[in-house]
């Protein structure tokens, strides 16, 4: 990717959007600061400081929780023009409570601290975005693990089956991600998605294959 896409990147983001051209390109080159990194690769690990305000150019890169039993937990996916650290690098503990993942091959620009505070005493339009930027990340990562915390196994499985009929306009989803991925995201283990899926199939509400799942029995579909 060249200078010219990393600033177009930026550009699209709102915490950038008032800055000319030629600033971002200095703060690109700048910073010196721009990473790649291949895909299942630990970009921060759990205790890790952060000390950088890191701008994905490009890929995703997920929060993930991981207990002694190795069974993971994705709390959040964070895509390109995503922000991670906002909501740490000022923080008295600056240390991330969870580990960053690459889940495909990333670009990451990193900004340093000093920076970061310098646009929020000399730019108001920057000190805004980011003060929403921070409340907007709070609110999502609280929704989700709210969302993980209530909801029982087949109420996920629901929700996605009507979210991907609506996006697909068929009663046979294809599976864009492997069943281990879907219980990370569900967190939930393997197994216990799988024994879920069979009790839907053996009550004739649903059929399915290794890349897909057919709605048998139309009346879970919520229009």
């Amino acid at each position: 990717m060249t200078t010219k896409q990393y600033i177009n990147t930026l550009k699209n983001i709102p915490l950038f959007g008032d800055f000319s051209k030629e600033y971002l390109e200095r703060l690109i080159q700048g910073s010196n600061n721009i990473k790649k990194y291949k895909k299942n690769s630990i970009i921060y690990e759990q205790g890790d400081k952060c000390n950088t305000l890191d701008i994905i150019i490009e890929g995703i890169v997920s929060i993930e929780k991981i207990d002694e039993n190795g069974n993971v937990l994705v709390i959040y996916e964070f895509r390109g023009g995503d922000i991670l650290g906002s909501n740490l690098i000022f923080a008295q503990s600056n240390k991330y409570p969870m580990t960053i993942l690459s889940k495909t091959d990333c670009t990451i620009l990193s900004i340093q601290k000093d920076i970061i505070l310098n646009l929020c005493q000399t730019n108001k339009s920057f000190l805004l975005e980011y003060i929403k930027l921070i409340s907007d990340i709070t609110v999502a990562i609280g929704t989700k693990l709210n969302s993980i915390t209530l909801k029982t196994i087949r109420q996920h499985i629901l929700e996605f089956l009507n979210c991907e009929y609506k996006k697909q306009g068929t009663y046979k989803i294809k599976l864009y991600m492997t069943k281990k991925e879907w219980a990370e995201r569900l967190g939930v283990q393997r197994p216990s998605l799988s024994r879920e899926l069979i009790r839907m199939k053996n009550e004739k509400l649903i059929d399915y294959d290794k890349n897909s799942i057919t709605i048998t029995n139309k009346s879970i579909i919520k229009y």
